[in-house]
């Protein structure tokens, strides 16, 4: 499977829910937290302008929030996504 990272904080309930079905999934990701505004700065800018978290990338395709990655799991193009294949 594609890399995947997520930008989260520790209380974001979106955050949570993204990373629950991520690991529904079985999908390993790797979790920046962006508490540090050097980080959420990198994560701005990264996310074309979008400040709020969680902000998830497979590969180098930004995702966008949980809403965007439920949407993508609903449609069935979420696991070609975490294949490679979209």
């Amino acid at each position: 499977m594609i890399k995947v990272e997520i930008y989260t904080t520790p209380t974001c309930p979106y955050c949570h829910a993204a990373k629950a079905l991520l690991n529904d999934k079985g999908v390993s990701y790797d979790e920046i937290t962006v508490l540090d505004p050097e980080l959420r700065a990198a994560m701005t800018q990264r996310a074309h302008g979008r400040r709020t978290v969680p902000q998830i990338f497979v590969g180098t395709t930004h995702v966008g929030g949980y809403d965007d990655l439920a949407a993508l799991d609903r449609q069935g193009r979420l696991e070609p996504l975490l294949e490679g294949a979209a």
